[in-house]
């Protein structure tokens, strides 16, 4: 699972895989004996049909995110009237996706469901409005956020979604509260260490380039400018990167991307042993080693 999970170009089926996973991990509950028949593998069809439903949403906001910003193009970046198609396709398939996903949801007939992922939607609407906002900001000071505002801004546009499909799969097969949270749990802190992974290699990769393109807003830069102080950061803004190599930011985010996965570790605890809760333990190995 490293290489899976390791590469973010291809962690398109991260999420359904993860979904799968921890409802094989749960099992059957002893609420829904009588539906045992239903169960391919260990996994309910309704579960498989909501790590569907999870991949078709994360992959409708990806492409919603592929959308150029027209105010900013040069005239070397092509010709303007295929950049206003391409961003209709854009809109056009995001929301189509986001259609079907939608349609689907509704047939699994659970109301708790559909209020969980439609309010991750919710979740993402709001998370990826902040990163727009500060996108034409990328390369320029960034708000003076710390790292608890960084925090949950990272939950709205990473986590929720898959914090709450894998508690909406305990709900599908009527698992108790604990562990419908304890599922949220997982989700919300093993995809937390993977942003923080993502976001520390910059800084930990032995690169050939050493100018590998990193963003503002990563962890180990808001961390180095709250040890460093406002004022201090705004002068050192120029030699960034090999700061933050330097500062205390980087083996913080470490610990911080660790402390995410322990936790998402910890929330396993309460399941039984199993393949399926080995392989969730590795997912978070995966990106908590340095």
């Amino acid at each position: 699972s490293r290489g899976f999970v390791y590469d973010s170009r291809n962690n398109l089926q991260m999420r359904g895989l993860v979904i799968l996973l921890i409802s094989k991990a749960a099992g059957p509950s002893t609420a829904e004996l009588s539906f045992q028949h239903n169960m391919v593998s260990g996994i309910y069809s309704s579960q498989r049909s909501l790590a569907e439903i999870t991949e078709l949403i994360h992959t409708a906001f990806l492409v919603h995110r592929g959308i150029v910003n027209i105010g900013e193009l040069k005239s070397c970046d092509g010709p303007l009237k295929d950049m206003q198609f391409g961003n209709k396709m854009a809109v056009l398939s995001g929301d189509f996706l986001l259609a079907n996903a939608c349609t689907s949801l509704a047939q699994l007939q659970n109301t708790k469901v559909v209020e969980l992922i439609s309010s991750a939607i919710g979740d993402l609407v709001q998370g990826i409005y902040y990163e727009n906002s500060k996108s034409s900001e990328e390369n320029c000071l960034t708000d003076d956020i710390g790292i608890s505002r960084w925090k949950e801004q990272v939950f709205l546009s990473h986590s929720a979604l898959l914090a709450k499909s894998c508690q909406a799969a305990m709900e599908l097969a009527k698992h108790s509260t604990e562990i419908q949270d304890m599922a949220f749990q997982y989700g919300k802190h093993m995809s937390m260490s993977h942003k923080l992974h993502s976001d520390l290699q910059p800084f930990v990769k032995e690169s050939s380039s050493d100018t590998m393109a990193f963003s503002l807003n990563s962890a180990p830069a808001i961390l180095h400018q709250e040890f460093l102080g406002r004022e201090a950061w705004i002068k050192q803004i120029r030699e960034l990167q090999e700061a933050i190599k330097a500062g205390k930011g980087v083996t913080s985010a470490i610990d911080l991307c660790r402390c995410h996965g322990n936790r998402a570790l910890a929330a396993l605890e309460h399941f039984p042993p199993s393949e399926a809760r080995d392989a969730l333990a590795n997912i978070v190995c995966a990106v908590t080693r340095f």
